[in-house]
């Protein structure tokens, strides 16, 4: 899967059911969309990065990891607002 918010979400519930998860940065997939981007073409280029011998693959983020995550982005979102002005 390529690897977004809700990817490591259904990554670890996939885990859960036994499954070997496998999840791509979006900037390695880019380069191997051919055409316009829609669900097909995103999951063709995903399928052929993922054969690629030398892909790197990221582990999926726990929740912990997600919400600390989220606390930074609205911090910084604060922070940039009050410091705008």
């Amino acid at each position: 899967m390529e690897a977004c918010g809700s990817a490591h979400y259904w990554a670890r519930e996939m885990v859960k059911l036994g499954h070997e998860v496998k999840l791509i940065a979006p900037q390695y997939v880019k380069p191997f969309v051919k055409r316009q981007k829609n669900d097909a073409a995103d999951a063709e280029a995903i399928v052929i990065a993922a054969q690629r011998p030398k892909m790197r693959f990221v582990e999926p983020k726990s929740e912990e990891q997600q919400a600390t995550a989220v606390l930074f982005r609205a911090r910084k979102r604060l922070v940039h607002q009050r410091t705008i002005w």
